[in-house]
């Protein structure tokens, strides 16, 4: 006879959908019950109740889906430990470096559609290489650029035009 081999269970997406539609619904003593029952503690009480909501909601997708990769944690916690300006640094430069070789940066510059493509080793723009977004700002308009600031990287995304 074959042998049967039973992997994980998939994870309910609808059901958990529900779930967090549900806890949406109770009051601020509906959710510490809720709580109390998650965490087996009573809530604290000086947490108010978007709070109580939206910990239970997480709880309920990190045990159904899985926690947080080990980056992204040690990111958060580096955020949680630092001053206001260094952590928009690191966010920041955190979106910088996550550029895959492959991507296509565009920007309309005189009339004109840029195309940059992001490499392994540079950026590439009208078939020349380049080591920097800066240095292809500074090819396309003959002036100094940041060229994060160039393509939009540096934006927040409320602030990138659709």
């Amino acid at each position: 006879m074959p042998r049967v081999v039973i992997g994980p269970a998939v994870p309910d997406r609808e059901a958990l959908a529900n779930e967090i539609a549900c806890l949406r619904d109770l009051n601020v003593e509906g959710l510490r019950a809720k709580w109390h029952t998650a965490f087996r503690r009573r809530a604290p009480t000086h947490l108010p109740r978007h709070l109580l909501f939206h910990i239970l909601a997480y709880r309920l997708q990190a045990d159904r889906l899985g926690e947080l990769d080990a980056d992204s944690r040690r990111l958060l916690d580096r955020i949680g430990s630092r001053a206001s300006d260094e952590t928009d640094r690191l966010v920041n430069n955190r979106s910088r470096t996550e550029l895959k070789p492959g991507t296509l940066l565009t920007r309309e510059w005189g009339g004109h559609l840029q195309r940059v493509m992001v490499l392994a080793d540079g950026f590439s723009w009208n078939g020349k290489t380049y080591p920097s977004l800066s240095k292809v700002a500074f090819a396309i308009t003959g002036t100094r650029w940041s060229g994060p600031r160039f393509f939009g990287l540096d934006q927040s995304p409320s602030e990138v035009r659709p």
